[in-house]
């Protein structure tokens, strides 16, 4: 999908100075630089540290980081040291000509030296790994510390342990994307705000799911091996006769498809296997069935099979493979990073607007290669006084379902915007359930899922059945008053249903319509279905992730959903900046799997750049030196990094070795490397005769990057978040009391936005939307419900007409 010529660059308008140091603030940039804003880069004297990262390149002036400069593409790059009182002139300079700025100074020097006070315009986002307040407010932390202490790690690995942990920059990536929402949300409302951003709260994304199901389904927090996740099976990686295929099945139809499909059709009717828990007690009996099955067939054979049948599988390739992947060259997937005489291959950002698409790729700066540049002339005079919630007047049409689509959305309507979601009473959103047993509908069950409250807060909801010309016509009447539509729905079922960008656009031309199919509008594999943890195969992450000696690794039991809600939402409030500076509407085509790219990307460059991702590291870092989840008292686990050589030495004095710390042989992360295992053994020898918490806090007293390996249901018991308000009490029927997790971001100083209204049931909207919004009287309401146009009862599978189906 190549670039249109004379595209406009969609955020041309804004100015951004980014300030500090970090992979999210950085990727923050990115996201505003690569759709045209201009970003100043302040870089300390030498340059950010990110320059001497691996993998590094020859660029002409010397040896730098490839993935440094894949996050400074198209940006501007000056020298200030703002530590100092000429650096933080420097900057005080340009901020009047700027629009936001990003923040990411260590914590001593913002509150000693804060920036853009008193610029009413200004859009100032304050990065931090723990937020301004709490407990944990002054942890030392890395990326896979930030993760462990949200959630994220303690349901992937072994049984016995220890837990898993992703390398890489997955935890930057995405609160990087939580805090773009946030500023994008503030430009929209046309006011100066001040916001602050918590990496470690944005994180908590990731594990919302296994939070929210460990209310009703404890089984979700445990480890069940590689490869195995609570609450469905089979979800993992398989060998083949060729290459590996991801295989994710969740609905009783998926299953007995599956069992078609590998030549065993009778398990796929055994009573036994009916939901995804049960079939997960009888794994061991099952893989036995299937797994010498598929190696009969190479992967891209059995990926072929499964588009045909319509079932969520991938070829698992490696990053080599990746980059050369027909169908993602064909988007656009990757492109050129240039820096000095340095060429190479990145992932483009994924938010694909089809009228205004970002840059692909582009050049990074040298260090303080704009130096000269003067001081841009300050913006207008102070705007407004903002109005309590920054998208407050946007209204947006949801036609999405499960978890990526409802994440996007509910980040719009926790910034205030009005949303309104469309289900149907014959295919309600299947995060209500997919049990197709008659008692599941009589105990109404479908209203007493935890995810689908916590998914769906601040929401309201309808029902209209849209295979049915009054539904349909009754949608198209809401779309007209509505700036922006999200659907998830399978390629071809909009434009089946007379549906489609072509068809709304015609009710509002200037509308702001977001596609998340998979793999694409168009191309080859535009058909194959997907959840989050296919996304995550088709990336190629599992390759990279684990121990040498293990199958290709799923990470998350679907990374891919919460990555790809937070992308939507940042493709779609660009798309809503670029229509309020040009009164131009457009479709957005987001393939969910590019949304993995990014969190694959330092592989990606690597292999790009050197022909191999590099060794499957398990949990040690490539850099950090050592590094890993050591076992604690309680079966618990403690993340333990040594950020910089001198962490090292005070890590080893707080586990009782100063000899270790005396060791010149160990003093730097080369010669600790060469004895890192018996380093290893030095610190979980410590580390189990403490529990997870007490380790994590000695270490951290000692300033070392430390952090317990949360479940996480333990999310709602941390200190730090009970003290920062992130668990808000909700009240709904069918549920009652239970608690909401806060959006990442808050105004500075301020508590979190306010889960306003709990999640809605069935059609609990329809009088207030189709009778309020569109004047319907009472008896047309009536009609249309005994018509079973619309409804607030969900139809029992058997009772289902055969109809389009719209999931």
């Amino acid at each position: 999908m190549p670039r249109p010529p004379h595209a406009v660059l969609p955020l041309a308008a804004i100015r951004v100075l980014e300030v500090g140091g970090g992979t999210a603030l950085s990727y923050v940039g990115k996201l505003f630089a690569d759709f045209g804003a201009e970003v100043l880069k302040l870089e300390p004297p030498g340059g950010d540290p990110l320059r001497r990262q691996a993998p590094l390149v020859e660029t002409g002036e010397g040896r730098e980081s490839a993935l440094f400069a894949w996050l400074s593409t198209n940006k501007r790059s000056l020298t200030a040291d703002t530590a100092a009182a000429s650096g933080l002139e420097r900057a005080r300079q340009l901020l009047p000509g700027c629009d936001v700025l990003l923040d990411a100074r260590p914590r001593d020097e913002r509150e000693a030296a804060p920036l853009g006070i008193g610029l009413q315009h200004l859009v100032a986002a304050e990065l931090s790994d723990f937020g301004d307040s709490g407990p944990y407010r002054d942890f030392a932390a890395t990326d896979t510390v930030l993760r462990a202490l949200a959630g994220v790690f303690a349901c992937t690995g072994p049984a016995e342990g220890p837990p898993s942990l992703l390398g890489g920059i997955a935890g930057a990536v995405t609160a990087a994307l939580a805090a773009f929402n946030a500023v994008a949300a503030a430009l929209w409302s046309g006011a100066g705000r001040r916001l602050e951003i918590s990496l470690h709260e944005a994180n908590i994304a990731v594990a919302e799911y296994q939070a929210a199901q460990s209310v009703t389904n404890p089984e979700v927090e445990r480890r069940y091996g590689v490869n195995r996740f609570a609450p469905t099976c089979p979800l993992g990686v398989y060998r083949c006769k060729e290459g590996w295929l991801g295989v994710s099945v969740v609905t009783p139809a998926q299953f007995r498809g599956f069992c078609e499909m590998i030549g065993i059709p009778e398990i796929g009717h055994d009573p036994r296997f009916v939901v995804g828990l049960d079939r997960l007690r009888h794994v061991e009996e099952l893989e036995a069935l299937f797994v010498p099955r598929l190696l009969g067939r190479s992967a891209e054979e059995w990926f072929a099979e499964a588009i045909r049948r319509r079932l969520p599988f991938a070829v698992v390739p490696d990053m080599a493979t990746l980059l050369q992947t027909p169908t993602h060259r064909a988007r656009d997937a990757f492109a050129t990073v240039e820096r000095g005489n340095a060429r190479f291959e990145g992932p483009t950002l994924p938010q694909r607007l089809t009228r205004t698409p970002p840059l692909p790729g582009g050049r990074a700066p040298r260090a303080g290669e704009h130096d000269g540049m003067a001081a841009p002339p300050a913006r207008g005079p102070a705007a407004p006084r903002p109005v309590p919630l920054p998208l407050a007047g946007l209204r947006v049409v949801d036609l999405s379902m499960g978890w990526a689509g409802p994440l996007c959305t509910r980040q719009l309507a926790d910034l205030g915007a009005e949303v309104i979601k469309v289900e149907a009473c014959q295919y309600p959103d299947w995060w209500r359930g997919v049990d197709p047993r008659p008692a599941f509908f009589a105990e109404r069950r479908y209203e007493q899922d935890v995810r689908f409250a916590v998914l769906n807060r601040n929401k309201a909801g309808i029902t209209l059945d849209l295979t049915r010309p009054e539904g349909k016509a009754l949608l198209k009447r809401l779309v007209r008053d509505a700036d922006a539509v999200v659907e998830n729905y399978a390629r071809e079922v909009l434009p089946k249903l007379g549906l489609d960008y072509a068809a709304l656009s015609a009710e509002r031309p200037d509308l702001v319509m977001l596609s998340m199919p998979a793999f694409g509008l168009e191309g080859p594999w535009r058909d194959a279905r997907a959840y989050g943890s296919t996304l995550e195969h088709a990336s190629g992450l599992p390759t990279v992730s684990g121990a040498a000696d293990w199958p290709p690794t799923t990470n998350q039991l679907a990374y891919g959903d919460p990555i790809g809600g937070l992308n939507a939402a940042a493709a779609l409030l660009v798309a809503l900046l670029h229509r309020r500076r040009t009164g131009e509407g457009q479709q957005i085509d987001l393939a969910q799997v590019e949304c993995m790219f990014t969190l694959a990307a330092p592989w990606i460059i690597a292999a790009s750049v050197t022909g191999d991702a590099g060794p499957r590291l398990g949990n040690r870092h490539p850099e950090l030196v050592p590094h890993g989840a050591f076992p604690c008292r309680d079966e618990g686990w403690t993340v333990v990094a040594a950020q910089d050589d001198a962490a090292w030495a005070r890590l080893a004095r707080a586990i009782g070795r100063p000899d270790l710390a005396e060791d010149p042989a160990l003093a730097t992360a080369a010669g600790r490397r060469i004895r890192e295992g018996a380093l290893e053994e030095a610190i979980a020898t410590w580390t189990a005769g403490r529990t997870a918490e007490a380790a994590m806090a000695a270490l951290q007293a000692a300033g070392v990057a430390a952090g317990a390996v949360l479940w996480p249901s333990a999310l709602k018991r941390d200190p730090h978040l009970a003290a920062r308000g992130f668990w808000q009490d909700a009240e709904r029927p069918f549920i009652g009391r239970h608690e909401q997790p806060s959006a990442p971001f808050r105004e500075a100083g301020k508590g979190p936005y306010a889960v306003r209204r709990p999640a809605p049931t069935l059609g609990q909207d329809n009088t207030a939307v189709l009778g309020g919004l569109l004047g319907l009287r009472p008896e047309e309401l009536q009609r249309l419900e005994a018509e079973g146009i619309i409804g607030c009862d969900a139809v029992p599978v058997a009772q289902r007409k055969a109809r389009t189906p719209i999931i």
